[in-house]
């Protein structure tokens, strides 16, 4: 690596004062990833040094080309470039157990807890303000995806793949990346890395060890005849964390209609509960996966088999991070070299723009109607409302949260806890 992206020597902190910074992050992590981003480049990069601006941008760039939620991936990197894979270790879960210590216990209580008529009338009110909160990202993703004519072209496509044709979600990242391969520029000018100090050897040898952390022990459910639903948990959210390009919202409306509709975990409502509960927390938005397998569990045989599930969700939604992580780490300064990769990139983050928007009228639909059903004709699949079971007080509450949070730019917590409060007081009172 060349000099200029050096961490002086005399930068590089003690493992402890790491250990406290990471702590001290993870806890902080409110807000979702850009927010978590910005937290984090303020303690590593302006008040400590302890990573250069290039180290901290090439690293974002590699961390948002990977699956998985890329703001716990850029700790882990930073975390392994101060003090190698141990470093790395204590920094991504530091980063990840305070919010999934917070989920499971708010899942336990929800799973308990949820048919008091006072808990169903606060998640009401916040189910509308999620609603906001998933139209903001759609808009902020459009941005900074759509400034070609043919990412406007591939997030259309996307859109209708994913909601009218049920294409799954996996496929549509896969064309919409090999598209962006294709069509890269041919020829560009890069500049020279030095890859001298990477081994092939070693690579291959990460690969394997974070691949059997991540594999064996979802094997071994199988061997050890475990409760059929931890397979499937396992084996399902192990698909979800290789191909959760482009954030936690584009993976949602994947993640949404497939518990719901097609294993049954989940009710529709319950699922934006759990966003809505992941977005009150410390931590990745993925945790929702964690909410997900607690609730899953729990329905099926009690608290024992919730706990259980919602571990199980969370090894294979976050161990194949160590992987991408440890493995890529030393090809960082290549990799943000590559225009095909970048073209790839930007093809896939227009093909989410498409996604999230299909998770926006999926969640409309269900918070702001009584009764939605889903038709197919041949190949076309259509959710239908049912006008006459329109929620008044939800789309009340929407109007209000969308005026607090495009007006007045209410930060996430805020809107929330309003909205909670509002909607308890219209659905006891009315």
């Amino acid at each position: 690596m060349s000099n200029t992206n050096s961490v002086e020597l005399d930068l590089i902190p003690s493992f402890a004062d790491a250990t406290r910074v990471w702590w001290k992050i993870g806890i902080l992590s409110f807000g979702g990833p850009a927010a978590q981003i910005a937290l984090m480049h303020k303690e590593v990069v302006d008040d400590r040094k302890w990573l250069s601006e290039q180290q901290f941008l090439n690293a974002l760039s590699f961390c948002m080309l990977l699956p998985g939620p890329e703001a716990m991936q850029l700790a882990t990197y930073a975390g392994w470039r101060l003090h190698g894979t141990i470093g790395g270790l204590i920094a991504g879960l530091l980063f990840v157990i305070p919010g999934a210590v917070i989920i499971m216990t708010l899942a336990a209580i929800y799973s308990i807890f949820g048919n008091v008529p006072l808990v169903e009338a606060l998640f009401y009110g916040i189910k509308a303000a999620v609603l906001v909160i998933v139209v903001e990202a759609l808009l902020r993703v459009s941005k900074k995806a759509l400034n070609q004519r043919q990412h406007w072209v591939i997030a259309g496509a996307a859109f209708v793949g994913i909601f009218f044709l049920t294409i799954p979600y996996p496929l549509i990242v896969i064309m919409a990346g090999f598209y962006g391969l294709i069509t890269a520029p041919t020829q560009s000018e890069r500049d020279t890395v030095d890859m001298t100090h990477v081994s092939a050897q070693k690579t291959a040898g990460t690969i394997v060890l974070w691949l059997a952390i991540w594999l064996l022990p979802l094997l071994a459910l199988t061997w050890l005849g475990a409760p059929d639903l931890l397979v499937k948990v396992g084996t399902f959210f192990s698909t979800l964390a290789v191909v959760t390009f482009g954030g936690a919202y584009a993976v949602l409306a994947y993640l949404a209609q497939d518990v719901v509709v097609q294993f049954g975990w989940l009710t529709a409502g319950e699922m934006i509960d759990a966003l809505g509960l992941a977005e009150t927390t410390p931590g990745p938005l993925i945790l929702v996966t964690q909410f997900v397998g607690f609730l899953a569990g729990f329905k099926e045989a009690g608290l024992l088999l919730g706990v259980m599930a919602a571990v199980v969700a969370l090894w294979v939604t976050f161990a194949p991070c160590f992987l991408w992580i440890f493995a890529g780490a030393p090809y960082i300064e290549w990799i943000s070299n590559q225009p095909r990769l970048q073209s790839a990139l930007k093809a896939i983050t227009a093909a989410v723009v498409g996604v999230i928007l299909n998770l926006s009228v999926w969640f409309a639909l269900h918070v702001l109607f009584g009764t939605v059903t889903h038709e197919r004709w041949g190949i076309v699949t259509l959710w239908l409302p049912k006008f006459a079971t329109i929620e008044w007080p939800a789309l009340l509450l929407f109007g209000l949260s969308c005026f607090l949070a495009f007006r007045f730019h209410w930060d996430i917590i805020r809107l929330l806890l309003v909205a909670s409060v509002l909607g308890a007081a219209l659905r006891l009172l009315l």
